[in-house]
């Protein structure tokens, strides 16, 4: 049994969801966790069992090895600790958005691939039972042709260190920070966008309260109209995915199954059929994927370009917003010319 050695970095939220799916991994060691504020880092340490840095350098000074090294601080520090990790050598997990900007991005991306270490970037609804089952149904031809997509995604104005959320300079808002993950499973399931169209409530209210829609329309005819709220109480997400023989349904609120309902030639109108996806904890999924995937030398369900191509679309997105027009995205033809 080869065990991998996971040094985290950051123990806010996601830095304890890494650290804490870590400790519960066979063929893993939770090595350390690092932040800057040391009693942070050294509580979480404490209730996983293993030693806690203040800085990253600390940390792999005194420890013996480190194989993988997961980001879990804000955005903008991204590209600062998975340069360092790549040039250490150590394969990346690195917490969504990938950087705050796309030249930031392409910078990481091909800095870990020169360096010949593996980057992974935490888009993890691809992991969400309820998510993965509806792409099953799309793909299945159940539903028919897909048509239109409506999907919300929202809570409460996040709370973090130095309040940095609220810079929307560090943090992009929650068009880049929290309804990317819309964009990245949309992009999953229909193709590629070519046309962006966003409105937003910044700068119009009270800044810590943001509302955005955007509307996104797919290479292959989808239209999808996303939308993101840091504005209300209670997070919650829910989708429709329209095809022309049904419809497929989800909302967390209500805490039910997705629901497939297919149109029928009789007067007797929809016929709902449940689907029951697993109960599971898409984060330690999606992380146990990641080193799965470093052990076995083999491609992830989201890779780092998915990562970059998700930017792609929120930062158009925010571009609308700003010009208040709709943003062409590159088409195929110019894709390929670029490759």
């Amino acid at each position: 049994m080869t065990m991998l050695n996971t040094l985290v970095i950051g123990a806010g939220t996601m830095g304890r969801t890494h650290a804490a799916a870590y400790a519960k991994m066979e063929e893993v060691t939770l090595a350390g966790i690092v932040d800057t504020d040391l009693a942070k880092a050294q509580d979480l340490a404490e209730k996983l069992g293993t030693k806690a840095f203040q800085t990253y350098e600390e940390a792999t000074e005194t420890l013996d090895a480190i194989d993988v090294v997961s980001v879990c601080v804000p955005t903008p520090v991204h590209k600062e600790y998975v340069m360092k990790a790549a040039d250490d050598n150590r394969h990346v997990i690195c917490e969504k958005p990938l950087a705050r900007s796309l030249a930031d991005a392409r910078e990481m991306i091909n800095y870990c691939q020169d360096k010949g270490v593996k980057l992974f970037v935490g888009h993890v609804v691809r992991f969400f039972p309820e998510y993965v089952r509806a792409k099953q149904v799309v793909d299945g031809g159940k539903i028919g042709k897909p048509a239109v997509v409506r999907t919300t995604r929202g809570g409460a104005f996040p709370m973090a260190s130095n309040d940095w959320y609220s810079d929307f300079n560090s943090s992009g808002g929650l068009v880049l920070d929290m309804i990317i993950h819309d964009f990245d499973y949309l992009r999953w399931c229909f193709g590629e966008v070519e046309r962006v169209y966003a409105k937003s409530s910044r700068n119009r209210v009270l800044e810590r309260l943001e509302y955005a829609l955007v509307t996104l329309r797919f290479e292959s005819g989808v239209i999808a109209h996303v939308e993101g709220t840091w504005a209300h109480q209670g997070f919650s997400t829910k989708f429709e995915i329209a095809g022309k023989e049904g419809i497929i349904e989800y909302d967390s609120a209500k805490v039910a199954p997705v629901v497939a309902s297919k149109k029928e030639t009789t007067s007797s109108g929809g016929v709902a059929v449940p689907e029951s996806p697993m109960k599971e904890n898409p984060y330690f999924t999606e992380l146990q994927h990641f080193i799965n995937c470093i052990k076995k030398d083999t491609k992830p369900i989201v890779s780092a370009e998915d990562a970059y191509k998700a930017m792609e679309i929120s930062l158009a997105a925010l571009e609308s917003i700003e010009i208040g027009k709709s943003v062409v995205l590159k088409g195929k033809k110019e894709r390929e010319a670029v490759q």
